[in-house]
């Protein structure tokens, strides 16, 4: 069975930094995606910055691709998501996904529909 388990988040003044974590287990074989979404009150969840993990193909989503950095400790099956210059408006509730491992192309990563396996969530707040 898969699970998530997401660490990181807090509190940061506006212009800070995140890093938040998500460790993966019970996955056998490496055709899955992992992703880091975020829902503030009110939103609907948006994926954040996605990953293949057979082939570490990655898509960070816009306007902000400077800001946000994803990378992948395979061994650990971690994925971490840091966030640079933190603004107040990425005051939300972080969630990792990830999908069954049937996934045989890194665009389908994209798919907000082929996530399954989520994470508790994390908080985060960027005060001004």
């Amino acid at each position: 069975q898969v699970h998530l388990v997401e660490s990181g988040g807090g509190s940061v003044q506006s212009g800070g930094s995140l890093r938040l974590s998500c460790q993966a287990s019970g996955y056998n074989r490496i055709t899955y995606c992992m992703a880091w979404f975020r829902q503030a009150p009110g939103k609907e969840r948006e994926r954040l910055a996605s990953i293949y993990i057979a082939n570490n193909f990655t898509r960070i989503t816009d306007p902000d691709p400077g800001r946000f950095r994803l990378s992948l400790q395979s061994a650990e099956k971690t994925l971490v998501l840091e966030i640079d210059s933190a603004r107040p408006e990425d005051t939300a509730q972080y969630y990792c996904g990830s999908t069954e491992p049937n996934i045989y192309a890194g665009g389908v990563c994209t798919q907000r529909a082929r996530y399954t396996y989520w994470g508790q969530g994390t908080r985060v707040t960027v005060s001004s």
